[in-house]
């Protein structure tokens, strides 16, 4: 089985072109194994990585956080945020502080009801790999009564993970 490369079945193909215009032309089958060596060896991405690299991004789209993942994880983050907005001198009108006992633990104790809000406020863009939610929430919007900020993130959600990418916050309307 003779083995050709590119320079040499290029050459090939052209004698058997002016073959072809001279009249001499006769098409002979050969068994001929072509050898694409445009690209070195060391240029060519062995197999093993293409398979390693096939397999990450298999991983990687298995694992990519759903939005119930997401609801856990914005109602954590709203609920931090939020304790520490509210329950900072100065954060709640005077009333709600006389009434209200332990501040951080009935902001966080609101978890779920805050990642159910989030997931509403929200927009996912999904990309197979990964995932980037966008939250806008208007502050004066939710409750009118006390002047609570705005706020936008941005959450990179990969391999199980978020990640916030920009945390946003604007004290007007």
């Amino acid at each position: 089985m003779a083995s050709l490369n590119f320079d040499q079945m290029y050459g090939h193909c052209i004698g058997l072109l002016a073959a072809k215009a001279t009249g001499a032309f006769r098409i002979r089958f050969t068994s001929l194994t072509v050898r694409n060596t445009l690209l070195p060896l060391a240029a060519r991405p062995p197999i093993p990585l293409l398979i390693a690299l096939g397999a990450a991004g298999g991983l990687l789209a298995f694992t990519n956080p759903g939005p119930a993942d997401f609801r856990e994880f914005a109602g954590a983050e709203l609920a931090d945020r939020g304790a520490r907005e509210f329950c900072r001198p100065g954060g709640m009108p005077m009333l709600l502080q006389m009434v209200v006992e332990n501040c951080p633990a009935l902001i966080r104790s609101q978890r779920q009801p805050l990642g159910v809000l989030a997931a509403q406020l929200s927009q996912r863009h999904n990309f197979g790999l990964l995932s980037v939610y966008t939250t806008r929430v208007t502050g004066g919007a939710l409750i009118p009564q006390l002047a609570l900020p705005s706020y936008e993130l941005d959450t990179l959600a990969i391999a199980g993970q978020f990640f916030v990418l920009k945390a946003e916050r604007s004290d007007g309307p």
